[in-house]
């Protein structure tokens, strides 16, 4: 055989194994561009998220506020539709990454508190996906009935640090020490920490003492998850603790939010950190999965309707520091 023959021999060899799946196409990888944008989400149950994705035979008013409904529903079926391709099921994006205490993939439903739920990450990562040509990735870092003067305590409010701030912070550098592990497709090129979403207020909503500390403790806690991230400036979105609506007339619900709204009117933090009203997306109970209103009653339209609102704000900080550096966490060495 010449040696023209051999090489034609070769290169059909090489294009059946290619057509067979056996060689990696050319290209193959992480969906969007590098670096990756790192996103971190942080709170307590609201975070983690209970907006309810089924319709159950047993559910109560029809189904309604669980995403099947919203998807389906003429009222709401054109803001839904992004989520579901041309046969129905829900669409997975490969160009924004979550990672969830040890749950991780390709986001999609099923990222809030259990399986079958959704929280403020899933129209975040729709947004922040649609934004950007790079790689998004979101670290998500929520536990169920913990506040913010005990549980996320942070380092400048004195006395005890709080175990699940110590926990955050953690969580937060393991992942982007090993991103490689986590998520294979990763080239490598490096990340940068773009931007923290907080949305948490319930248990400091149970006692006046917590209440009264709150707009210092939420102050002291964005400046020192920025110190220890590294990120001087990370753009930093509040979404309020807006349970029962604009009909809320509790002393201590209302303080929290007023304390949140305070803190990010803070002169130091102007351009870089905002509070994002959630009261309109209250929906009540003869409209939702369930009567739980601690929980948003389980709607996944308000869960959605808090991760846009967050996600919308988060881009416009980002427009406005379009020429911030990028972190110097981003060099804090090789993924494994």
């Amino acid at each position: 055989m010449t040696t023209r023959a051999k090489w034609l021999a070769s290169l059909l060899v090489l294009a059946g194994i290619a057509g067979a799946g056996l060689v990696k196409p050319a290209g193959a990888g992480q969906a969007g561009k590098s670096p990756v944008k790192v996103f971190i989400l942080a709170g307590q149950s609201n975070m983690e998220g209970q907006g309810a994705v089924k319709a159950s035979p047993n559910s109560q008013n029809g189904g309604q506020g669980t995403l099947e409904y919203l998807v389906k529903a003429p009222a709401t079926a054109e803001q839904f539709k992004h989520i579901v391709d041309s046969s129905g099921k829900w669409v997975v994006r490969n160009d924004v990454w979550i990672w969830y205490l040890g749950r991780e993939g390709n986001l999609t439903v099923g990222y809030g508190a259990r399986s079958d739920r959704i929280g403020p990450e899933f129209q975040f990562g729709h947004v922040m996906g649609a934004h950007f040509d790079n790689q998004v990735l979101l670290i998500k870092t929520a536990w169920g009935g913990k506040s913010l003067m005990t549980d996320f305590r942070p380092p400048s409010s004195g006395g005890q640090v709080g175990p699940f701030y110590t926990e955050m912070i953690k969580h937060v550098k393991d992942v982007l020490g090993n991103l490689k592990a986590h998520f294979p497709d990763y080239d490598g090129r490096g990340y940068e920490i773009a931007g923290f979403g907080w949305h948490q207020g319930w248990n400091d909503g149970c006692g006046a003492e917590a209440v009264a500390q709150y707009e210092k403790n939420m102050v002291n806690f964005i400046r020192d998850v920025r110190k220890d991230l590294g990120v001087k400036d990370l753009p930093f979105v509040i979404a309020n603790s807006g349970f029962g609506g604009r009909e809320q007339q509790n002393e201590r619900r209302l303080g929290i939010m007023n304390a949140q709204a305070a803190a990010a009117k803070y002169p130091e933090f102007k351009g870089t950190a905002v509070c994002v009203e959630t009261r309109d997306f209250f929906r009540p109970p003869e409209a939702s999965p369930s009567k739980q209103g601690y929980h948003w009653n389980g709607n996944a339209e308000t869960y959605f309707l808090i991760g846009d609102a967050m996600g919308k704000a988060m881009v416009d900080l980002l427009k406005g520091s379009a020429s911030q550096a990028p972190s110097s966490a981003a060099k804090a060495g090789p993924s494994k």
